[in-house]
């Protein structure tokens, strides 16, 4: 590799090094040759973009490599640009309802500091108290309030950016509104990396809403629960969750500690309220609605320490999988009324390839996450598990939904892209590339940058 500038902070011990070679896709693996650079500013930045222009060195940006899709695992010889440093907070607005951070800072302390002051970022994923902003912007991050509040892309006003070369582009606004434009900013969201690198975000805040409250309920027919689902969202004043667990996923969930789900439930609907003046007549109202359409059994929290314990279920389903053994977790996204038909065929799909899958995630917004289980020592067990994922897209993109909800392409979905984009449009997509990034450095091999097969 070629030598970086001495006056970049580097990294040096190997350990330590390969920590930054990974993120938390599974079997993802440092490569033998790259470099760390942990900028401590916009300066170690630029100067990291100009060195890699300079010299024709590939730059993979990353914040706290919590991803699920290999999207800022580096290939030999690149340089891994951590921004996690960037993390200050330069201004809470709460009269034009805006905040400037760095891309580094945690999602959990972002959204803390801002409530402090009596405002709201909404934008909840599951990573929060680990992943960065920065990261968040680059997949365009969902999480559990998506279906009242939506997803990353509608709170970020605004981005400051690095390119190739070092040159420093703002984009978007500070204001209320502006048309001054074609929208840049929207060009970063869920860019993976692929175009430069973010070293300020802009981001829309709103008033902060009452504390929460949880219904949770329990169905024996899968279709049952689906058509609350469908109830729930057609209310006057929907709720700021709605999240929906299977039946192996519940059984996984009452495997690590006793949740208080029943055995033999085909389906749980966790449900909240948090509009203000009126969470507790909501969070029954949304109870009404569930036991309308057959829930089993319903528990209604009457406090803020009630509605977390019933949510605590949920928030430990990423755990519960992954003491179940290894697993492909994917985020797929269909239309709420295809949520059962996804379920069902998605189990037949795993069966027919000798495997288990869960299918839960956020009911709400119809964005599942596929958990396909196998042996990843076995060639055949992998090879299986690849082929199950291959027609769970398929039958994904029939549905009409995406291959991604919120998690984003990275290398694993690269591959499949081109079933819901089109050549056409990943055409595009590299001719836009290429104004940002003419030399192609910024995160080769990822996303709609994958090698043609």
């Amino acid at each position: 590799m070629t030598t970086l500038p001495s006056s970049l902070p580097k990294l040096s011990d190997p350990d330590v090094k390969r920590t930054y070679g990974v993120d938390c896709s599974i079997g993802a693996t440092a490569p033998e040759e790259f470099e760390v650079v942990r900028a401590r500013d916009r300066d170690d930045v630029v100067e990291v973009m100009r060195f890699a222009a300079a010299t024709g060195t590939p730059v993979v940006p990353q914040g706290a490599r919590t991803g699920l899709n290999g999207a800022c695992v580096p290939g030999e010889g690149a340089i891994v640009l951590n921004t996690e440093a960037l993390r200050g907070i330069e201004l809470i607005d709460p009269v034009d309802g805006i905040a400037v951070a760095g891309p580094g800072i945690v999602t959990d302390e972002f959204k803390k500091v801002v409530r402090a002051e009596g405002m709201f970022y909404p934008p909840d994923p599951a990573s929060s108290a680990t992943s960065t902003l920065g990261g968040n912007v680059a997949t365009n991050a969902g999480g559990l309030c998506c279906v009242k509040y939506g997803v990353t892309a509608d709170y970020i006003r605004g981005l400051e950016v690095v390119l190739p070369g070092g040159e420093v582009v703002n984009t978007g606004r500070r204001t209320a509104k502006s048309s001054a434009g074609l929208d840049l900013t929207g060009l970063f969201l869920a860019s993976e990396g692929t175009l430069g690198v973010i070293t300020q975000v802009v981001t829309k805040l709103i008033p902060a809403p009452d504390d929460a409250l949880t219904a949770l309920a329990t169905f024996s027919d899968l279709a049952a629960a689906a058509q609350a689902i469908v109830a729930l969202r057609r209310d006057p004043n929907p709720p700021c969750l709605l999240e929906f667990l299977d039946a192996p996923s519940i059984e996984a969930v009452q495997a690590l500690a006793d949740y208080g789900f029943p055995t033999g439930c085909e389906a749980a609907l966790l449900v909240q309220a948090d509009r203000p003046g009126h969470v507790a007549e909501d969070t029954q109202r949304y109870a009404g609605v569930m036991e309308s359409f057959g829930a089993d059994e319903i528990a209604v929290a009457d406090d803020a320490m009630e509605a977390d314990a019933l949510l605590a279920g949920r928030r430990a389903l990423n755990t519960a999988l992954e003491a179940k053994g290894p697993n492909l977790i994917e985020d797929m996204c269909v239309p709420i009324r295809q949520l059962p038909t996804i379920v069902l065929q998605g189990r037949e799909i795993g069966a027919r390839h000798g495997l288990q899958v869960s299918m839960s995630g956020h009911g709400g917004d119809g964005n599942l996450h596929p958990s396909i289980f196998f042996d990843p020592t076995s060639a055949d067990s992998t090879a299986a598990a690849h082929a199950a994922f291959s027609d769970m897209v398929d039958l994904t993109l029939r549905l009409g939904g995406t291959i991604s909800g919120e998690h984003g392409i990275g290398t694993f979905k690269a591959p499949y892209l081109r079933r819901q984009v089109g050549q056409a449009g990943l055409e595009r997509m590299l001719a836009i590339r290429a104004v940002f990034d003419p030399q192609g450095l910024m995160n080769p091999g990822k996303t709609y940058t994958y090698p043609a097969l």
